[in-house]
């Protein structure tokens, strides 16, 4: 998951954006409205989290821009208001969830999940498939009952890969989804992290390579013809 993180105080954004990296969130930070309109035009985020008291355009400015855009993407609110009436104006302006300050990180990391799995309705909160089963609210993953240690980033890719249910998914929606915006397009941190991955879960391979086009969970545990089973490091 990759949100966008619209908070103008630098210790409170930095804050967030560090523990929801701990949590296999990938996390991109703009402290004004103006930047936040310039992220969410070059980039693609599954939930943006907006104060409604920043610099330049307000929040509700950009809540009203996101809606428009028609994108459907959920909106999590932060204030530090917690009248009902504010809340009401949040909601009405388009927010799906609403956030008091202050708050525990940990209750944000459920919402953020929460609107995550209603974006998607018909996802169901633990995903199983190929004999994998993963959990993101416990941040787990087994396969046929076997426990599987993963790093956050292992962790982060896997689950992109697993919601596409077998389809492909190339190397740049992989790096725009599970790391941020300060990720170098030219790194081969995608190639390295899936080969890694791979191992983890170990044979027979699941991930399988489609060349020159990406990868995909392989849903009948082996790889198709001319598709890489990625037995080595070529990723």
């Amino acid at each position: 998951m990759r949100v966008l993180v619209v908070e103008d105080e630098p210790f409170m954004a930095e804050a967030i954006r560090d523990g929801l990296r701990l949590e296999a969130i990938a996390a991109d930070i703009a402290g004004d409205g103006d930047l936040a309109l310039e992220l969410l035009s070059i980039n693609s985020y599954d939930i943006a989290v907006l104060d409604r008291d920043i610099p330049g355009p307000s929040g509700d400015e950009v809540a009203q821009r996101i809606v428009a855009s028609g994108s459907g993407m959920p909106i999590l609110m932060l204030t530090a208001a917690d009248r009902l009436d504010d809340k009401a104006t949040g909601f009405g302006l388009g927010a799906d969830d609403y956030l008091t300050k202050p708050f525990e990180l940990r209750e944000l990391v459920l919402r953020l999940r929460a609107l995550d799995r209603r974006r998607a309705h018909s996802r169901p909160p633990v995903r199983e498939l190929a004999g994998l089963r993963l959990d993101p609210f416990r941040r787990e993953v087994y396969r046929d009952d076997r426990y599987v240690a993963l790093t956050r980033k292992q962790f982060a890719v896997l689950e992109v890969l697993v919601a596409a249910e077998g389809g492909v998914v190339s190397a740049e929606e992989l790096l725009e989804r599970a790391w941020d915006e300060n990720a170098d397009p030219f790194t081969n941190a995608v190639r390295i992290t899936v080969s890694a991955l791979r191992k983890r879960l170990g044979e027979p391979w699941l991930i399988a390579t489609v060349p020159g086009v990406g990868y995909r969970i392989d849903i009948g545990e082996a790889s198709r013809p001319g598709e890489a089973q990625g037995s080595d490091d070529r990723g």
